[in-house]
């Protein structure tokens, strides 16, 4: 699978999912546990790979890799 996600993206991924993932540690409710969903866009970030983007197609990468 190739690299389709670019830089900024790649960083805002990476600090959205770790503030989700903050969230359990700050909030007293149960909702808190919401939080977890937040690996999804760390490991989408570190990765730089995004399953749904393969699917539609989509690319925000300004270098592509040769296929």
């Amino acid at each position: 699978m190739q690299v389709n996600v670019g830089n900024l993206e790649r960083f805002a991924r990476i600090v959205v999912g770790l503030v989700l993932l903050s969230l359990p540690f700050w909030l007293a409710t149960p909702w808190r546990w919401l939080g977890l969903i937040g690996l999804m866009p760390l490991f989408t970030g570190l990765a730089g790979r995004c399953p749904a983007y393969r699917l539609l197609g989509r690319n925000t990468c300004r270098l592509r890799e040769p296929e």
